[in-house]
């Protein structure tokens, strides 16, 4: 069994929202600013009603947020949540550059030894 704590948590919800292409285009398009779901909605052959239920997963991962402005509902990116997936998806990029390097070192260091 495996016990994860709170950021295991809410990095596997993060992942798992955006495992879905309509979110991962959603979130692409809440990065140029808040949008209305009806902003949201507009390039899919999709319902309002499925695009607010996209929403509603994001809005659990952490991912977004929305605010009330008037009659509009705007939806925001929560871009500190993207960092702390940024930030720990670059922790294992590192060390697998670190382990190519090192690869790459005893590689050209076996090339310059002469056969014998």
């Amino acid at each position: 069994m495996i016990i994860k704590d709170g950021d295991d948590d809410r990095l596997d919800k993060a992942f798992m929202a955006l495992a879905d292409p309509v979110r991962r285009a959603i979130v692409a398009r809440l990065s140029g600013g808040p949008r209305t779901v009806n902003d949201l909605a507009e390039p899919f052959d999709i319902s309002k009603q499925a695009v607010s239920k996209h929403i509603a997963v994001l809005e659990s991962a952490g991912l977004v947020t929305r605010s009330r402005d008037a009659q509009r509902r705007p939806v925001h990116l929560d871009a500190a949540h993207l960092e702390e997936m940024t930030a720990w998806i670059d922790r294992y990029r590192t060390i697998h550059e670190q382990q190519f390097r090192r690869l790459d070192s005893l590689l050209a260091n076996m090339k310059e030894e002469p056969d014998e």
